[in-house]
């Protein structure tokens, strides 16, 4: 019987200061507790993330080779045909992926385009996958018009902290993003939303970006924990490298906080070894990105995942209804 009191949506920042500090075997013990109650601890769900659109972006995150401010070896794309984007969901269907999420490099969709991307919606729901899609800032009306589409998850990171915000993006504000995931869940779509750690951030600006998370009227469906890629021509290009276990225990602390979320390892997983990785199932995440890349940037190739999940044990998830 899981427990429900385990939900909350009232942290602090002293609460979750205390997790992050109690010791890394006792907190890897609770979060597996915690992830027991809500979850299969050896299934793993896959999804696979394919750029519909990519470059070109005007934002300037400090972190991204999208940003049309940043010189980069990214080449701006257009916006992919229906077609081309349902095939590769019949590819990424084939190899086990049960969630297809298409991300576009825009501040926010336009109208028309929103159309377009519609249609890639209904095409691969009609290939019984659940479909997400990250296209930046979402209006309440664009918001109604994904949900009537049938659109399962709306991913919208918050990146940082609202107190780190500033230091990475400054052509938006914290409270934008805050603003979009609201829209999302008004509209009856689940959020997907997560961050990227080791931009310079200190533990409490990580401990701040999943407190906003949890603090949600409804936590998000899916929490993609990202570990910084560095990329040339990037301003966070030369940073010091994110220590391992703090990387873990951001996992850990992430599973106790939101329990029935899934807690998804993301980006940065190509840096990691098998034995980071083992520990993060262990710390409570239970869904990857599969395939060569996440967006711009190189992700473990398909074979070696699954040799990974056979050595521990571990089966894809089967798609939930």
């Amino acid at each position: 019987m899981t427990d429900e009191t385990l939900i909350r949506n009232d942290w602090t920042q002293q609460d979750v200061d205390q997790l992050f500090a109690m010791p890394f075997n006792d907190l890897l013990f609770k979060a597996q507790q915690i992830h027991r109650e809500f979850f299969n601890p050896n299934h793993v769900q896959i999804s696979t993330l394919l750029s519909i659109k990519t470059g070109a972006c005007p934002e300037d995150c400090n972190y991204c080779p999208q940003s049309v401010r940043y010189d980069t070896e990214v080449e701006a794309e257009p916006l992919m045909e229906v077609d081309t984007v349902v095939e590769q969901a019949g590819l990424a269907k084939q190899q086990g992926a049960t969630r297809f999420c298409m991300g576009a490099a825009w501040r926010s969709p336009k109208d028309r385009d929103l159309d377009q991307v519609i249609e890639m919606v209904k095409g691969v729901k009609a290939l019984g996958m659940e479909t997400c899609l990250t296209l930046g800032m979402l209006s309440p009306e664009q918001s109604e018009k994904l949900s009537a589409a049938g659109l399962d998850y709306y991913n919208h990171n918050i990146d940082t902290s609202e107190s780190y915000y500033q230091k990475i993006i400054t052509t938006r504000k914290f409270e934008m993003r805050m603003d979009t995931l609201k829209n999302v869940q008004q509209s009856g779509i689940n959020v997907c939303s997560g961050g990227i750690i080791g931009m310079g951030e200190s533990q409490q600006d990580r401990g701040g970006m999943l407190m906003a998370l949890a603090n949600l009227e409804q936590h998000p469906g899916s929490v993609p924990i990202n570990a910084l890629v560095q990329v040339k021509g990037t301003p966070l290009h030369g940073i010091d490298k994110l220590d391992e276990l703090d990387f873990v225990r951001t996992i850990a602390v992430a599973r106790i906080m939101m329990p029935k979320s899934m807690v998804r390892l993301s980006a940065g997983r190509n840096d990691m070894s098998e034995a980071v990785q083992a520990m993060c199932f262990l710390a409570g995440a239970n869904s990857i990105f599969y395939g060569e890349k996440l967006l711009t940037t190189a992700n473990p190739e398909e074979n070696k995942d699954l040799a990974l999940f056979k050595k521990l044990g571990i089966e894809p998830m089967p798609q939930r209804h």
